[in-house]
């Protein structure tokens, strides 16, 4: 009997080792399996950020972009009002300048009598407001005879041979030219020395 008792007692043991090991097998299998789902986790949600990384990456690309072309707008629009305030008069100033060509014809005439003499003289005084009112609008007139040719600032008529000038030099102006502050508005006539 105690021989039966200790082959129980030995297949309890063994049976005991059996469930031992079968429920450490279990146990492992049930740890890979949760390591394996973690590691399948985990490269999900290293592959989902990845993403949304490169997601953040574009949109704050494109608000670099939408910020560079706000600014490059904002500054392209800054100077064209300062463009248009710079140049508001030029329009009218063209207009205005065949009529101070006519006033120039006018007074190179000479009066002979008193009576148009003092007509003369009015003539004159409003041709010189006429003209402080545009040199303060930034009206100069381009300067020309003895100036070397610039054909931004004066277009060639006629060319001629005059030794007492330098060659390529303005000898005469035909009909004046105006600047608008820096931008030229009506180019000088001129002769030119050869």
């Amino acid at each position: 009997m105690e021989e039966t008792n200790k082959t129980k007692h030995d297949d309890q043991d063994i049976n005991k080792a059996e469930k031992d090991t079968t429920e450490e097998e279990v146990v492992t299998d049930v740890e890979q399996e949760l390591v394996d789902d973690n590691d399948h986790d985990s490269e999900a949600v290293s592959d989902e950020l990845k993403q949304l990384e490169a997601e953040k990456e574009e949109i704050y690309q494109k608000l670099l972009r939408i910020q560079a072309e706000y600014d490059n707008f904002r500054k392209r629009t800054q100077r064209e009002k300062a463009a248009d305030l710079k140049y508001k008069s030029q329009s009218l100033v063209t207009e205005l300048l065949p009529v101070v060509d006519n006033f120039e014809r006018a007074l190179q005439t000479k009066p002979d009598s008193e009576q148009a003499q003092s007509f003369v003289e009015g003539i004159e005084m409003v041709y010189r407001q006429l003209q402080t009112a545009l040199e303060k609008e930034g009206v100069e007139v381009i300067e020309t005879v003895g100036q070397p040719f610039d054909p931004n600032v004066h277009q060639a008529v006629l060319q001629v041979e005059d030794d007492s000038y330098e060659s390529n030099t303005v000898v005469e102006e035909m009909q004046k030219g105006y600047r608008l502050k820096d931008r030229v508005i009506r180019p000088a006539m001129v002769k030119v020395n050869q």
